[in-house]
């Protein structure tokens, strides 16, 4: 479900989105009570309130005002945030993108490293640092993975190089991961 989407059932049932808001707090904040989301303010949820204002938001008093709602508010939503599933990097500029020998742009260095992390396990695959120069190395990766494609062999990474790569990356770099449990589940270390 969107943001918009759920802030708009939050609101339509103001008690029922206090009670949801503070339930998934409270995964976080082991000091807030597992409240049952049943749109029914009674003790429960009066005390999880009071106690979500001792912690963050002072003065303790029970009542959700307007500034109370909002301190919820938004430490619900920094905490849907950091659990939120990562949006699908768009790391292509797009149908009409081309990257010609010699040009350099920011975007480079993803397929660099892509390509590295290829290099691994397939034979033929140019060592290249990840410099965002697509120098002659780089551009025999990709007339590497438009000869194992079947296309031709202009070593121009375009749109359709990229999603090429893309797959095979996502076959045998990614999916390689998944079955060992290994998953990245963010920090530092």
């Amino acid at each position: 479900m969107n943001q918009e989407k759920m802030e708009q059932e939050l609101l339509a049932q103001p008690v029922r989105g206090l009670q949801y808001m503070l339930r998934q707090l409270a995964r976080r904040y082991p000091i807030l009570p597992e409240l049952a989301v049943d749109g029914i303010f009674g003790e429960q949820t009066l005390e999880a309130v009071m106690l979500f204002q001792r912690e963050f938001h002072r003065p303790v008093t029970g009542v959700v005002d307007r500034l109370t709602w909002n301190a919820i508010r938004e430490l619900w939503l920094d905490a849907e945030a950091e659990q939120a599933p990562p949006r699908p990097l768009r790391a292509f500029p797009g149908e009409r993108g081309r990257v010609d020998l010699g040009d350099n742009p920011d975007f480079l260095g993803v397929p660099q490293a892509m390509f590295q992390m290829l290099g691994r396990q397939f034979f033929g695959i140019t060592p290249h640092p990840v410099n965002g120069v697509h120098s002659p190395a780089s551009a025999d990766n990709v007339r590497w993975l438009q000869r194992a494609a079947g296309q031709a062999e202009t070593g121009v990474l375009d749109q359709r190089a990229w999603n090429m790569l893309s797959r095979l990356y996502e076959a045998f770099v990614v999916k390689k991961q998944e079955p060992s449990g290994e998953h990245f589940v963010g920090g530092h270390g």
